[in-house]
């Protein structure tokens, strides 16, 4: 686990530490010391903790014009246990939407189980996002399954093209069109 790191492509073009409008501002990382855990097992020091003992983050892109972010998983979602729906709208995506960004991308291939509760949280973010959209890129296929049988992909996006999207060689932008592309086929179909 200590080897996966985030993705780290894109910093030429975005960090979320050196952005004013980010709320991991001015995080310090170590590249030496390894600070966090998910169980027993010690995560990449440059995840970013929400509040989550089984989950953890990593914006990697955010556009304020276009209104949309990338956000990398890594972990255990566990809303049944730690609530982290509710840690990640409240620390996280609420500053992210008071900012402008109305588009979620949320890359789930390091996501190891998902375990549900209730939805009002998703339901609630499915709503402030108004005009936009949330969507999971290549989530393992038995996380979906879990989203799916509660429901919960009726707020957020998988399946098709989105569950094996070749992202890590494109840029932000070419992301956000590819997805955007996606969904205006799904919802005009």
């Amino acid at each position: 686990m200590h080897e996966i790191e985030p993705f780290y492509r894109w910093r030429d073009d975005y960090i979320a530490a050196e952005d004013p409008r980010s709320p991991f501002y001015n995080t310090e990382y170590s590249e030496f010391y390894f600070d966090k855990q998910l169980y027993n097992f010690l995560i990449h020091p440059q995840w970013d903790d929400f509040g989550s003992n089984t989950l953890y983050i990593k914006v990697l892109y955010v556009d304020y014009d276009h209104h949309y972010a990338i956000i990398e998983f890594i972990g255990e979602w566990n809303d049944a246990i730690g609530n982290d729906i509710m840690l990640l709208k409240r620390e996280i995506l609420e500053l992210m939407i008071d900012e402008g960004i109305n588009k979620f991308i949320l890359i789930g291939e390091n996501v190891l189980n998902f375990h549900s509760s209730e939805d009002s949280y998703y339901e609630e973010w499915f709503q402030d996002v108004e005009d936009g959209w949330i969507t999971g890129l290549n989530f393992n296929p038995h996380v979906i399954e879990e989203f799916r049988s509660s429901n919960i992909d009726y707020y957020i996006n998988f399946g098709g093209e989105l569950d094996d999207l070749a992202w890590r060689t494109a840029k932000p932008l070419q992301i956000f069109h590819k997805v955007e592309e996606i969904l205006t086929k799904r919802l005009g179909a």
